[in-house]
């Protein structure tokens, strides 16, 4: 990942992060990382846990952001999510795998879009 693709993905996590937080969410961890892979933001709320992989685009080259989340990516999320539940004794929690898409029109203006479940 190059620095200015780096530089935009953190950006997109904290924005995320604070799109959660705003709409009553408590965020658990951000980029929890096991060998199953990474979870970009471990959210929780009413009882649920959520399982955030947080997608930004500064353009529309490689597609929109939620374009980017295939099978196998899901595939990755649901076992990180899994091992997280059980390592952090959340294993009778109800969970859910989502994504926020974010695609940057400029510096300061952006698109956000939240999709709590896309298993």
């Amino acid at each position: 990942m190059t620095g200015h693709n780096k530089n935009i993905g953190e950006k997109g996590e904290t924005i995320a992060a604070e799109y959660l937080t705003n709409h009553d969410y408590s965020i658990l961890r951000r980029n929890f990382s096991s060998k199953f892979g990474e979870i970009d933001i471990v959210a929780k709320k009413d009882e649920k846990i959520y399982f955030i992989e947080v997608k930004t685009r500064s353009n529309l080259k490689k597609g929109m952001p939620h374009e980017a989340i295939n099978y196998r990516k899901k595939h990755q999320l649901r076992k990180a999510a899994t091992y997280f539940l059980l390592e952090n004794n959340y294993a009778t929690y109800k969970c859910s795998i989502g994504m926020i898409s974010i695609l940057f029109e400029s510096k300061t203006k952006f698109q956000l879009s939240f999709y709590p479940s896309i298993d």
